[in-house]
């Protein structure tokens, strides 16, 4: 099966973002869809970076919106070393066949100054959902 990616660069930092949709773990006839999807972050810099916190914006094809803000990521606070990345995988569940995310992370620098990274807005996409042609 050919995985989507998606990546974007901001400043030092690279994210890529690989969505997949968990068949065995969805449920269509209850309106339950599940996706993992696996962070890939690199710092391209030349300074230590430390991520400390995370926003997700998450679509589901009806328009509503779920917002998640919070620390870190999969309970860590990762540091990046210059030319090293840190990678994880997390899931969210979505109660229509499709959807979009989207997020910023909130990075720091060894001096404490921080800045945001733009995490690509990346497609969730199920076989059931329809495919309209326009």
């Amino acid at each position: 099966m050919i995985q989507s990616q998606y990546s974007e660069t901001t400043g030092p930092i690279r994210v890529t973002i690989f969505p997949i949709y968990l068949e065995t773990q969805s449920d269509p006839q209850k309106s339950h869809y599940l996706w993992a999807y696996h962070v890939y972050i690199e710092n391209l810099g030349t300074e230590k970076i430390r991520l400390k916190t995370r926003y997700w914006k998450i679509i589901d094809a009806l328009g509503h919106v779920h917002e998640v803000r919070g620390d870190g990521v999969v309970g860590e606070e990762p540091e990046l070393l210059p030319g090293k990345n840190f990678e994880y995988t997390s899931a969210t569940p979505l109660t229509t066949p499709s959807g979009i995310m989207v997020g910023s992370y909130k990075m720091e620098k060894e001096n404490g100054e921080s800045f945001d990274v733009a995490i690509p807005a990346f497609s969730l996409d199920s076989p059931y959902q329809s495919v309209t042609i326009n």
